[in-house]
């Protein structure tokens, strides 16, 4: 069976067993500050399993894409090394949540690894925790594997925990035996080996227990069941390979790095290494980029670089040269469209992240290695053991260089690495590079409605005011009964037409009524969980518990905001369009008074640009084209030709905006009627806000309207002060700006004029200093341009000698010394500079003939010119 294959079997068969198939999450986990990627199935479920959140299913399946290569789980260094070591891998697992428990897990484990995938149940082995009777029994009773082929392991092996607090209990794990040609030789070589021999396949963890801060366990209520098995992993065994890089997951990949090196695999081990660091990269960099992650210094970002940087390296093993890490993620998309078609969706995006990041490594790479190289010689000649942490500090900081490509380059050497030495030098920067990653945390005064899968329905779709009765009332994290008058109160109440701020979109304000009460909303938020929670102040009366109120959202900010969201996806659109379709949406502020849109772009978007998209918008805004809104299955959204924004959590069902066919997005926001409501779109500013990040602000309708207004209203104010028409303002302001052109330059040549009349008067006539005529003097010019004219000007008076002007300019003191070409071997220009910035608190240099300089102490200026015959008498010395 093909990779694909085995990922597609897997979820049929728990579907047709009444699991819910459940996509697979972003790599980058939204509600949990603990993790720096997504690393195991269960993680998009972890707030079931807290008892936090409910759904209306109880069992699922998933594959889920997995990044394990920061954090407490980094196997990077493994990566290329071993047979089974990855960045990105999927999980294959099946969820019961308070439904199945231990019988059922062992029961469909077995029933689909040997009648599903046919593996032979001779071969096969299961581990239970040292106490887990019951498992035992049921692997060994119900199932029949023998006892010979039972293993009871300790709580390293087959126990698990969330963390230090909560739901945890015994796992059982399936072995396979690979045979003797995989394994160590020992006697007593087994399932707790090392070796390749029993490989472990599929870990089915029995969460039965609930453990506090004491450490004691008590049995939970409602058992749950997580499991994991590794695709790549299971692949291997079923494609009868030695090794997951052989299996059709990633061997085509390798197969891309042979033709572009001209070099085979399987012949030599370094050669085997790189291919295998390249295949194993290029998908992590492929997945970590179209789920929103770029190259940075801090964060995941910083993750990815290291892990792109890493291919680089390695592919200089096989002589690549040139940038080629952007063609290998080519093959990742042809291997992964079946399962991920948004990955070819966003290929040109990908492929120009991973070019960008190649080209920039590129330019430092060789100078970083050749001062590796050269330091690990140095080192080695004087009986040194250990790369010291004050040199791999300066790679990382001069040269971008990763410690674990330092660490493969000395690997074969023998030497230590001083990873205490650079964590010193590493401190301030390891503050500022830890992930940003926050959100708020569920107070426990919600954890009990979300625990009963309360979530209030949102009916401001269609309605602006609606009555409802008030569920939970919240004051300082805690819940109360009531709150009187100028109080400050959280409010969840059981339907409510105000928007929860999410996808961009700021929340709705408005109040919550009643007969004598009311509480003014000053925002709306909604919380990981899916609860609504109304942000305000009681303006009058009490509000309490199961009180029947009236909720009404503000109308015209609603619509306000409803038309700049609108406005975002036109705005998208026409983005692609015009800059091209690797553009996605890197986030978005949609407020009443303003849009904000984020969007990936390598570089500056011209005004001519600017105009097409601005245009297009409108053109788009004056067809008044319907906005078409409809609830759909995800999967069926996704075939579509919806868009999915990757900063967006999305359930199992999905809304679609689509406006005819100009756009179509998966969104929970809120939109008007018609694309013409928006009335008019105006850009209103682009800039950078990060490495391959561009943002547009916008304003629509009266906010537009009022900008175009005021804008022309200054063109007016300009025409009237010029005396001219609005239309010849600017013809009339580029003729004043040539004619003071004009002004300066004949300013200048009357300076130069006086300058020489001077010189010629004998008035800065030269010193005598060593036979050489030194001329020195103090200037006043208007910029450095003007003082290298008049030096010029000055050498060509005296023939043979040397000039030194200075001159105090905008707080900063300047100085140039000009040679004439007879001198410049004794008394060349760059050494005299230096002396004299010295005095002055500066630096300088230049070329033998001519040297410049400058520094902030324009008072020692006088004294800097004075000290000029003091350096030209020492250097005739010389």
């Amino acid at each position: 069976m093909t990779g694909n294959e085995i990922r597609k079997r897997f979820l049929d068969y728990f579907e047709k067993h009444h699991h819910r198939v459940v996509r697979s999450s972003s790599l980058v986990p939204r509600d949990d500050p603990t993790l720096l990627f997504t690393n195991a199935g269960m993680v998009q479920f972890k707030r079931i399993f807290m008892g936090e959140e409910k759904r209306d299913y109880n069992r699922a399946v998933t594959s889920q894409k997995c990044v394990r290569a920061g954090g407490k789980h980094n196997d990077l260094e493994n990566v290329g090394y071993t047979a089974r070591h990855h960045t990105f891998f999927e999980m294959l697992g099946n969820f019961s949540f308070g439904d199945y428990f231990k019988e059922k897990a062992v029961e469909f484990a077995w029933d689909l690894l040997t009648n599903g995938y046919g593996l032979p149940a001779e071969r096969l082995w299961a581990s239970v925790y040292t106490d887990d009777d019951e498992a035992y029994d049921l692997w060994h009773k119900a199932i029949g594997i023998p006892a010979e082929r039972m293993v009871r392991l300790g709580k390293e092996d087959n126990f698990w925990a969330m963390g230090d607090t909560g739901p945890c209990g015994p796992c059982s794990e399936v072995h396979i035996d690979r045979g003797e040609a995989y394994g160590c030789g020992r006697p007593d070589c087994g399932v707790d080996c090392e070796c390749d021999r029993f490989l472990e396949i599929w870990n089915l963890v029995f969460m039965q227990y609930y453990q506090d801060e004491s450490g004691n366990m008590t049995p939970l209520p409602k058992p749950s069941i997580d499991t994991g098995m590794g695709l790549e992993r299971l692949a291997a065994v079923l494609q009868q390979v030695d090794t997951n890089f052989e299996t059709d997951l990633l061997r085509p990949i390798i197969a891309h790095s042979e033709q572009l090196s001209a070099k085979p695999f399987g012949r030599e081990k370094a050669v085997d290494v790189a291919m295998k660091v390249i295949a194993d990269h290029s998908r992590a960099a492929a997945f970590l980029i179209n789920d929103g992650v770029l190259p940075s210094n801090e964060g995941r970002g910083y993750v990815l670089r290291r892990i792109m940087r890493r291919a680089i390296r390695y592919g200089r093993n096989i002589g690549l040269e040139r940038p080629f890490l952007h063609r290998t993620v080519e093959t990742v998309f042809d291997i992964m469209r079946p399962a991920y078609p948004e990955l070819s969706e966003a290929a040109p995006f990908i492929r120009n992240v991973v070019l960008n990041e190649e080209q920039r490594f590129m330019e430092t790479l060789d100078t970083g290695l050749r001062l590796l190289n050269d330091s690990l010689a140095d080192l080695k000649a004087k009986g040194a053991n250990e790369i010291p942490g004050e040199l791999i500090f300066k790679l990382y900081d001069t040269f971008g260089f990763p410690v674990d490509i330092v660490q493969d380059v000395v690997r074969d050497t023998g030497m230590g690495v001083d990873l205490k030495g650079f964590e010193s030098h590493m401190q301030a920067q390891r503050e500022r590079s830890r992930a940003k990653v926050s959100f708020d945390t569920l107070g426990e005064a919600y954890k009990a409605l979300a625990a009963q899968a309360v979530k209030a329905e949102f009916t401001g779709y269609n309605t602006l005011s609606m009555q409802s009765h008030v569920l939970l009332l919240v004051q300082d994290g805690r819940e109360v009964e009531d709150a009187g008058e100028g109080e400050t109160v959280e409010v969840v109440t059981a339907a409510t037409p105000f928007y929860g701020e999410s996808g961009g979109q700021v929340g709705d304000q408005g109040v919550i009524t009643a007969e004598g009460l009311e509480v003014t909303v000053e925002n709306t938020v909604k919380d990981p969980t899916g609860l609504i929670i109304h942000k305000g102040r009681v303006a009058k009366g009490r509000i309490g518990k199961e009180q029947t109120v009236t909720l009404t959202v503000d109308g015209a900010k609603r619509r306000a905001t409803a038309c700049n969201h609108t406005a975002t996806h036109l705005l998208h659109t026409a983005l692609r369009r015009v800059l091209g379709e690797h553009v996605k949406q890197a986030g978005s502020l949609v407020a009443p008074d303003r849009l904000r849109f984020d969007f990936t772009h390598f570089s500056h978007v011209s005004a001519e640009e600017l105009e097409r998209i601005e245009t297009l918008v409108n053109e788009e805004i004056r067809a008044n084209l319907p906005v078409h809104t409809e609830e759909m299955d995800a999967e069926q959204a996704m075939r579509s030709g919806a868009m999915a924004l990757f900063e967006e959590k999305y359930g199992d069902r999905v809304r679609v905006v689509s406006m005819a066919d100009f756009s179509k997005e998966l969104c929970g926001g809120t939109h008007t009627e018609a694309s013409g409501n928006i009335g008019l779109f105006k850009i209103i500013g682009e800039t950078s806000v990060a490495a391959g990040v561009r943002r547009i602000e916008a304003l629509t309708g009266e906010a537009a309207l009022r900008q175009v207004q005021q804008a022309v209203r200054r063109i007016q104010e300009a025409a009237h002060l010029l005396r001219v028409r609005p239309e010849e303002a600017v013809d009339r302001v580029q003729q004043m700006l040539s004619g003071q052109k004009r002004l300066e330059k004949e300013v200048e040549q009357l300076k130069a004029g006086l300058a020489d009349a001077k010189a010629q008067s004998g008035e800065d006539a030269p010193r005598l200093v060593n036979d050489v005529k030194v001329l020195v003097k103090k200037v006043a010019v208007d910029k450095p341009a003007a003082m290298r004219d008049l030096a010029d000007r000055f050498r060509d008076r005296i023939g043979s000698g040397i000039v030194v002007l200075g001159s105090a300019l905008e707080s900063k003191a300047l100085l140039i010394v000009v040679v004439t070409k007879d001198l410049e071997k004794r008394y060349p220009a760059g050494k005299i500079v230096k002396a004299l910035s010295a005095v002055v608190g500066g630096g300088g240099g230049g070329r033998p003939d001519m040297a410049q300089a400058g520094g902030p102490q324009p008072e020692h200026l006088d004294a800097a010119l004075e000290k000029t015959y003091e350096v030209v008498a020492e250097m005739g010395k010389a």
